[in-house]
């Protein structure tokens, strides 16, 4: 890592840039909370919520662009262990939103959920700033020394507020749109473009300063992004038009109970996030009776709001698929690029903005496209877009392992197929995840729509697993990561996840009528569920 007395010219002209870029995104955020009914054809909250995910993913995604290679470099896990832990931290950012979405739609409400993940969140992202023993090489020195303890800490706090602010952010999306506004699908596109702007800018600011100055400038900034994203928020209050507010009064005592809940959940996952065995068993546990609440209250409607229940129960149970193979990018991806593939010197983090950088480019042809094929009747179906994802992500796997083999294991991989596995995860990725999104707030009962939002993300949460178990698997029995085993794995999963995604579209015109799209009522005009 350079100290700051030996940056070259192109440093500081990177920096320069870099701070420009950060003050132009500053100032757009505060634009977006001035008074106006309506930017390019949607409502000024849309565009506060825009911002303030925005500098979310900023942070969240800049801080794992560096996880894996932090884990593996400083901390010095090996690689399978690095990319359990990983997948734990990434499975528990998935499965506290259930959590948070429970305690916004029975007391809390949405907004003030997320201002409170976004505190958490601030506090997280800046303890990872602080690091331990610097010169140590000894793994079990190294992992011995107490400050790990702020390091889990600071995960902790990252994972349980995200919990309070991803699904419920999202929630306020939708509840500024009626049910039948054919804007929906653009918008959550539109929103989707937020987070992954965030999401490019934090990998390369906090990925750069992370891997070439020091693990806490990236850390440190990333905690900065998130204050930023939290001021937005806040002060684009009326914007929001008093959606997201507690479904009754709340008292004051109820309202620090439910923060102290809170609190109780960060020591809860500061054990778990050490102890990854025992998510997998949570997982399960939690899954059924998930699975077991969501059956009880679809058996208690009538007959086309539970069909289509059980319609967001089939799209969900395709999440652990897709996400367990796209999210390799932050393990298992980001390790066999860091040592196996022609970087010309690249930092290997900034490789993980690839993604990010594609959804800005793509999503706004994507929602021109669904919006284009929906008044010609020609849109696909959400069950036959979320195939049409998985044939993409499968599809990438088998590509990049063609690539690969094709110059030889002997050979560095080409950094093309590198831009090429990314490419089609990020289609297959616009296929599914801002439709699921826009389906899990559309086909929802309205006394359910965080709860099924956070079962979204819990089985993301599935998903991310996954991902850890399959990164673990590339380490071999030795623990360390090859290149040949990565390869034979990375094409076993691509060809069992076409299989699947082919009969995905053989059954979605039976899915698509469990969603009963023709009777969907806005929320002020439907009938009592």
């Amino acid at each position: 890592m350079k100290s700051m007395g030996l940056w070259n010219e192109g440093d500081w002209i990177a920096a320069i840039a870099a701070i420009a870029l950060f003050a132009f995104l500053v100032v757009g955020g505060l634009i977006s909370v001035r008074k106006s009914e309506e930017v390019v054809g949607h409502p000024r909250g849309l565009f506060v919520l825009f911002y303030a995910e925005m500098w979310e993913r900023f942070s969240y995604y800049g801080m794992r662009a560096l996880l894996i290679l932090y884990l593996t470099k400083f901390w010095l896990f090996g690689d399978g262990k690095s990319n359990l832990i990983y997948g734990a931290y990434t499975s528990l950012v998935y499965i506290t939103p259930v959590l948070g979405g429970y305690l916004a739609d029975r007391w809390l409400g949405q907004r003030k959920a997320v201002f409170f993940g976004g505190i958490l969140l601030a506090f997280g992202h800046l303890f990872m700033a602080y690091e331990g023993l610097q010169g140590a090489t000894d793994p079990l020195v190294k992992q011995g020394d107490p400050a790990i303890n702020v390091f889990w800490l600071a995960l902790a706090l990252i994972i349980v507020g995200s919990g309070f602010l991803k699904a419920n952010i999202s929630v306020i999306v939708g509840q500024l749109y009626r049910m039948t506004d054919t804007r929906r699908d653009a918008a959550y596109t539109i929103f989707y473009m937020g987070v992954n702007v965030g999401a490019a800018l934090g990998t390369i600011l906090v990925g750069y300063l992370g891997e070439t100055i020091g693990w806490s400038w990236g850390f440190g900034l990333a905690g900065i992004g998130m204050v930023l994203g939290l001021l937005i928020f806040v002060a684009g209050k009326p914007a929001l038009k008093g959606n997201g507010e507690p479904p009754k009064p709340l008292m004051k005592a109820t309202e620090w109970k439910l923060y102290g809940v809170g609190l109780a959940a960060v020591a809860m996952i500061w054990f778990l996030v050490q102890h990854q065995s025992v998510i997998q068993n949570l997982l399960i546990v939690s899954g059924i009776a998930m699975l077991g609440y969501t059956l009880y209250e679809a058996f208690k409607l009538p007959k086309e709001p539970r069909e289509r229940i059980f319609a967001i129960l089939f799209l969900i149970a395709l999440n652990p698929i897709f996400w367990g193979l796209f999210e390799q990018a932050g393990g298992s991806l980001s390790l066999y690029t860091d040592r196996f593939v022609d970087r010309a010197g690249v930092p290997t983090s900034l490789f993980q903005s690839i993604n990010p950088i594609y959804i800005v480019l793509l999503a706004p042809l994507f929602a021109g496209l669904w919006q284009w094929l929906g008044k010609r009747g020609l849109e696909p179906s959400a069950p036959a877009k979320f195939g049409l994802a998985l044939i993409q992500v499968g599809l990438s796997f088998l590509v990049f392992v063609w690539g690969a083999k094709a110059v030889g294991l002997a050979a560095m991989t080409p950094v093309i197929f590198v831009f090429l596995i990314y490419l089609l995860q990020t289609t297959g990725e616009l296929c599914l995840s801002p439709v699921g999104l826009s389906a899990m707030t559309r086909l929802a009962p309205l006394h359910l729509g965080s709860f099924i939002m956070g079962a979204w993300f819990y089985m993301t949460a599935v998903g991310n697993f996954v991902a850890g178990k399959i990164g673990e698997a590339t380490g071999g029995e030795s623990g360390e990561m090859s290149k040949e085993l990565t390869l034979s794995i990375y094409n076993e999963i691509g060809w069992i996840t076409i299989g699947v995604a082919a009969l995905v579209l053989i059954v979605s015109p039976f899915v698509r009528r469990w969603m009963h799209l023709d009777t969907l009522e806005d929320r002020d005009t439907a009938k009592p569920e």
